[in-house]
């Protein structure tokens, strides 16, 4: 339950509580209690790498074959193994910022912690600004994605049902049947996240979390099994090794940076690896098991990307669909795919609850800090559902949410572009929270001198990724403006 904060400061003070609640309890052994007070952690490197697994794959495995066709088969596995390795290399990094000062310090338990501890002032607005920006239109993508499959499942059945009359409409050059719009659907999705936004408290959503896991990988495995079936058909085109041909020559680079923001999107889980970090036993040394996890996770994940993107690319040559499950590169079996889609549509409903509850969070508290109390913002008002127990609710928690919920999908309505979404996303988080603040963090922990050789390249890395998540961004927009010239608002298209 959220409630006035008076002391701004003990927001970044979870520990604080964490001791009170413990003085209040019945605990009396010691060895019950890490030395911050928290419950005994009793997480390892097993659970934490689960816990990265299950987080890293989500529906951007679904545009890798995209991306890759952007690239061709020289180019497209090296940058995806490219952007492997670098996530690697900067997690290991971000594992060692848990404790400041490394591996003895206090616990830095969330990603603007560590930040605030150890770099301070403008740091930590920056990388709240870019958290924030990524966590609302995180919340836009997934609604544009649950929209798309809506869609995909309601079309499987149309072609399945009108398969003699769709023959006869692609032979005379026609395609009239099967055009549903996904605004409607948008909406059911809208509706669903109305209802669960105004569940006040985080943790009462850890079963969407667990559902959201399942449900990824239940589907990414489905789309892995029809890209073979498809890759072992006798067809013309299984790729090239420059990519799709694309004129005027402008649209091919479009397509190619927004492919790398596609990938960037795909190895998006730094922002939660310190959370994970602190469900780790402290012996041995927290950074050491993360970074043995982390190792381990980033292994697996990149070889079930590889065989996704890899396969699926030889599956569908150049004419890779931009979503793997709704492109409709696979018409049949039409029951497994329409299963796919209701797998993603069930995993998205907990993932934009999981990405858009702490943008809740922020917003209630700041505003908490900041206004009177009175009886819009603070006066709870008890709800009891048969079967759920009571939901406490203010006004303002009910307007604000449902505005905002309101308002991505209106926006998803309006942008319902799903590769040049995910495109956006990635490149917008990849460079400042993967790559930038993990570096300045170790050369403040690692006492980096300045112009060393280490330094220099450190700082060479940086620059080179902020350059591909620049281009990511100018990709994505420069492909949503293009395809903002076909497209009527409010009306599905298509072509990508």
């Amino acid at each position: 339950m959220l409630k006035d904060v008076k002391d701004p400061e003990s927001l970044n003070r979870p520990d604080d509580s964490a001791h009170d609640a413990y003085n209040n309890t019945t605990l009396k052994n010691a060895d019950d209690v890490d030395e911050d007070g928290h419950h005994k952690r009793t997480g390892t490197w097993i659970t934490a790498a689960a816990h990265v697994i299950t987080a890293v794959i989500g529906s951007g495995v679904l545009s890798l074959a995209w991306a890759l066709s952007t690239m061709g088969w020289i180019a497209g596995p090296l940058i995806l193994f490219a952007f492997a390795f670098v996530t690697w290399y900067s997690s290991l990094l971000l594992a060692d910022a848990y404790r400041y000062p490394k591996d003895v310090g206090k616990r830095n338990y969330t990603y603007p912690g560590a930040v605030e501890a150890i770099l301070g002032g403008k740091y930590v607005a920056f990388c709240a600004i870019i958290q924030y920006v990524n966590l609302v239109g995180t919340g836009i993508g997934y609604t544009v994605t649950a929209g798309v499959s809506m869609v995909a499942v309601r079309r499987s059945n149309c072609f399945h049902s009108h398969e003699a009359q769709l023959a006869a409409q692609q032979a005379d050059g026609g395609d009239v049947i099967c055009q549903v719009s996904n605004t409607p659907f948008i909406a059911i999705f809208g509706a669903f996240q109305l209802l669960l936004s105004q569940i006040p408290d985080f943790d009462r959503l850890w079963f969407l979390s667990v559902l959201a896991a399942v449900m990824s990988f239940s589907y990414s495995s489905i789309g892995l099994g029809l890209a073979i079936g498809k890759a072992t058909e006798h067809h013309a085109d299984h790729g090239s090794l420059s990519g799709t041909p694309e004129d005027p020559q402008a649209y091919k680079v479009w397509n190619v940076l927004n492919g790398l923001g596609d990938m960037a999107f795909a190895y998006s889980f730094s922002f939660i690896l310190l959370e994970i970090t602190d469900t780790l036993k402290a012996k041995p040394t927290e950074s050491s098991q993360m970074k043995k996890a982390t190792t381990t996770a980033i292994f697996v994940t990149t070889s079930f990307y590889m065989g996704v993107a890899l396969i699926g690319y030889a599956a569908f040559g150049d004419n890779a669909p931009g979503n793997l499950l709704t492109g409709f590169g696979f018409y049949n079996p039409y029951w497994l795919i329409d299963i796919a889609n209701v797998f993603i549509m069930v995993h998205l409903v907990g993932a934009y609850q999981v990405y858009t509850q702490p943008w809740f969070a922020f917003v209630e508290e700041q505003t908490y800090k900041r206004v009177r109390k009175n009886f819009f913002t603070h006066k709870e008002i008890v709800l009891r559902i048969p079967g759920l127990g009571a939901l406490r609710l203010t006004l303002f928690r009910l307007a604000w949410r449902t505005a905002y919920v309101i308002f991505t999908s209106v926006i998803a309505m309006l942008l319902p572009f799903f590769n040049d979404i995910v495109g956006l996303l990635g490149s917008i988080g990849f460079w400042p929270l993967t790559i930038f603040l993990p570096i300045q963090m170790h050369i403040v922990q690692a006492q980096v001198k300045r112009f060393s050789p280490k330094w220099c390249g450190l700082q060479c890395l940086s620059a080179v990724c902020l350059l591909i998540s620049l281009g990511g961004a100018v990709g994505s927009l420069a492909q949503i403006v293009i395809d903002c010239k076909d497209y009527t608002p409010f009306h599905t298209s298509y072509s990508r």
